[in-house]
């Protein structure tokens, strides 16, 4: 989403620079600073990556030229070139971005308790920056904190998936599922689900894809691809008559929006995230999260309902034909402009 608004930004004539600090967290600097064995490690780890380019994402994204990605140590204010207008992206960031001359924004993308303690994590919440989230259930928890956002829903690639297969030629036992080795995605939960429809529908085919290699345990029935490419994930989901998603909790999640791209009918949890573009009858079939025995039902219901599988298919590839990074972009662009006005009404004041 970072390098997405990067490039848009960038494109639209703004100098656009993506800062990857090599250490984030105080606790961390701190303990490089008081110990000389890892402050050598530290400095040949910062070392590599800079001359390699390790932090650069060139090998899974395309970055326009007029896009700057620094590399620092720390993202100390002292290590950080003159900027109008700084960008937070997760909840540490925004303690740094805090810190910084200028005017000042925080891109709020999820409700990231996972990374830290959560009184830390809603505490960057309350900072003076510009909120922008990316979904109308993290824009409820500012609300209950006091605080105002701007709601700016997240753009997708049209370019790299798109229908291939219409929703009618696909093999109609075929389901893809993202697997993910955090709990809170629910993976589990997506293949005790499979489990209990394989019993059922026999002739089921399950596709599931992911970075690491595939879980210990995994039938033997179940194809996994590992880190597929980009093209290949776009046939995978224009093979899914059905795309499982069993997160127990999510910003904005990507995958089963690009299945919607694809044409596959949704199957997923009823949670803030998913809620964005999956409406249950309409674009998708919800469910409880940590039910695997509901995900199932649902699966079932699509696989031995064409009519409806197909309704809820095309239904829902029509719906995300909205969520466009030009529309998203240009959201963006304007809230930046705000707040760069906003900056200036204050310096403007505070010099009379």
């Amino acid at each position: 989403m970072v390098y997405e608004y990067a490039n848009g930004l960038s494109q639209r004539g703004w100098k656009v620079r993506v800062v990857h600090p090599h250490l984030l967290s105080l606790k961390e600097i701190d303990e490089v600073r008081n110990s000389f064995t890892l402050r050598g490690r530290r400095w040949l780890g910062y070392q590599r990556r800079r001359i390699t380019g390790g932090y650069r994402p060139d090998k899974w994204f395309h970055i326009n030229p007029g896009v700057e990605l620094l590399f620092v140590k720390t993202p100390h204010p002292g290590l950080m070139p003159p900027s109008d207008i700084w960008v937070a992206t997760w909840w540490y960031t925004a303690k740094w971005v805090a810190s910084y001359a200028g005017a000042r924004a925080y891109l709020i993308q999820h409700l990231e308790t996972w990374g830290g303690p959560e009184a830390e994590v809603l505490g960057t919440w309350k900072l003076p920056l510009r909120k922008i989230v990316i979904s109308q259930w993290l824009k409820e928890i500012a609300l209950s904190l006091g605080e105002t956002t701007d709601y700016i829903p997240n753009g997708l690639d049209f370019r790299t998936f798109g229908l291939d297969v219409p929703p009618e030629e696909r093999e109609p036992h075929t389901v893809a599922m993202l697997c993910h080795e955090a709990d809170w995605k629910g993976s589990a939960d997506g293949i005790s689900a499979l489990r209990q429809v394989k019993i059922r529908v026999p002739g089921l085919r399950a596709q599931i894809f992911g970075v690491h290699p595939a879980p210990v345990g995994l039938p033997k029935w179940v194809e996994y691809y590992q880190n597929p490419p980009q093209q290949k994930l776009r046939e995978i989901y224009n093979r899914a008559a059905v795309f499982l998603s069993p997160s127990w909790t999510e910003g904005w999640p990507l995958p089963p929006a690009e299945a919607l791209q694809c044409g596959a009918a949704l199957v997923a949890t009823d949670i803030g995230g998913h809620r964005e573009y999956a409406h249950h009858g309409e674009t998708a079939l919800l469910s409880p999260a940590k039910n695997s025995d509901a995900l199932a039902a649902n699966i079932i219901r699509l696989l031995e309902n064409r009519d409806l599988r197909l309704r809820l298919a095309h239904q829902g590839h029509m719906h995300v034909q909205q969520f466009t990074w030009q529309r998203a972009v240009a959201s963006f662009e304007s809230v930046l402009d705000d707040a760069l006005a906003g900056q200036r009404r204050d310096q403007s004041t505070s010099h009379e």
